[in-house]
């Protein structure tokens, strides 16, 4: 399964130039599905946000403000393709399920 990335940013703003990069970087290695959304277009959004973009979620749910690198959001990213039966394993000290 594809993981969906939201990206809220905003035009003219050096760390949010920084987060684009590092997802196109990982990108390269690993499919992932990518809506960015400007807050600035919509008010609510930049009222939620304004001070706080970059923010990337993964699959609806808040993940990164400000900065990340290729490592944390690859490692991000894996622990959620990881299957569910494996972290249950795990969980339950044992290799595999």
């Amino acid at each position: 399964m594809t993981p969906k990335l939201t990206l809220y940013s905003r035009k003219n703003c050096c760390l949010c130039d920084e987060m684009k990069a590092v997802i196109q970087r990982v990108s390269e290695q690993s499919p992932i599905d990518l809506d960015e959304v400007d807050i600035d277009a919509d008010a609510a959004l930049r009222a939620q946000y304004d001070d706080e973009v970059p923010v990337l979620f993964i699959d609806g749910r808040k993940t990164f403000k400000y900065r990340a690198t290729v490592a944390e959001l690859t490692r991000k990213l894996n622990h959620k393709r990881r299957p569910f039966l494996t972290r249950v394993a795990r969980l339950m000290g044992k290799d595999s399920p």
